[in-house]
């Protein structure tokens, strides 16, 4: 019986690892590609959902409400770059500065409410926990986040590999060196911010739709999720070679990883009260193994190998 309890529990985890893949995907963008710490994504992935879910129940379609989602995530990317390049702050302290000043607009975006529900019968909704199965594959949730999933990747595997992606990528790989070839960095790091949060915000307008309401504190600790996954995606596929897109989609996998393994822990009997301690534990384990495979498990490099030039 417990087995089976498990088994129906998978796909929802599944459903919630694709969303957060995506969110994952731009906490890549600013990790990764460009280097930088940004905190901005606990904000973004509330502020996300508090545009989308107002829009919708403002009588906005979907799909417009997801782009201003979108729209509303650059904005704050923006603010994250501008502090940064323009005034001089750190990223770090840049992204908290932001999210700290996104914890009042978002107040405001939703009424001067802690949440917002909308319910799957009355709104045109593209996911929810209830589609995750018994219904046709073209409504099912895991089905049209792995089209938002594959589509993301392709356009981000397109925009990387044009000249202002590949100034993007060289700014993140080296900063100074980029400048010498005349390389704006400062409006790199800008747009690089700006594309991140933009994806983090539709992720977080697709997540209040599958959950069915948008909360002030639904992005809290959104930014070690997006770590996880990108770690995880290391870890399991780092030995495989592979290109741009390869890596994006391994991120994706790392959060549906993170989402099963926490599914079985807590499937093992755990208190759910006890989550965010869970969270945190499969995250730092996570985040340990590449440290301890290279100390412990790395081989031995011989005395005298590259003595003779």
């Amino acid at each position: 019986m417990e087995i089976v309890k498990l088994f129906n529990a998978l796909p929802g985890a599944c459903a919630q690892g694709l969303i957060w893949g995506i969110m994952a995907i731009g906490v890549y963008i600013t990790y990764k590609v460009l280097d930088l710490a940004d905190l901005t994504v606990d904000g973004t992935m509330a502020t996300g959902g508090a545009v989308c879910i107002m829009m919708m129940l403002n009588g906005y379609p979907v799909g417009l409400s997801l782009l201003a989602a979108f729209g509303a995530g650059m904005l704050a990317g923006l603010v994250t770059g501008l502090l940064h390049t323009v005034m001089g702050i750190p990223a770090i302290l840049s992204g908290i500065l932001t999210q700290l000043g996104l914890y009042s607009i978002n107040l405001r975006i939703l009424g001067g409410k802690a949440n917002q529900a909308i319910s799957v019968d009355k709104y045109d909704l593209l996911v929810s926990l209830r589609w995750v199965k018994g219904v046709p594959f073209y409504k099912n949730t895991i089905f049209v986040t792995a089209l938002f999933v594959i589509s993301i990747i392709a356009v981000l595997y397109w925009f990387f590999g044009t000249e202002l992606g590949c100034s993007i990528r060289a700014t993140g790989c080296n900063a100074n060196m980029s400048r010498a070839q005349g390389i704006n960095t400062d409006v790199n790091k800008i747009l690089g911010l700006m594309l991140s949060n933009g994806i983090v915000a539709l992720a977080s307008g697709l997540y209040t739709q599958y959950q069915g309401f948008a909360d002030i504190n639904a992005g809290r600790g959104a930014i070690v999720i997006g770590l996880a996954a990108v770690i995880i995606g290391q870890v399991v596929f780092g030995k495989i070679r592979g290109n741009f897109a390869f890596k994006l989609l391994s991120v994706a996998f790392g959060a549906i990883i993170y989402y099963l393994v926490l599914q079985v822990v807590l499937w093992l009997g755990l208190n759910s009260n006890d989550l965010k301690l869970l969270s945190a534990i499969v995250v730092a384990v996570f985040l340990a193994i590449p440290y301890l495979k290279g100390k412990y498990f790395a081989r031995p490099v011989k005395r005298g190998g590259a003595s003779h030039a």
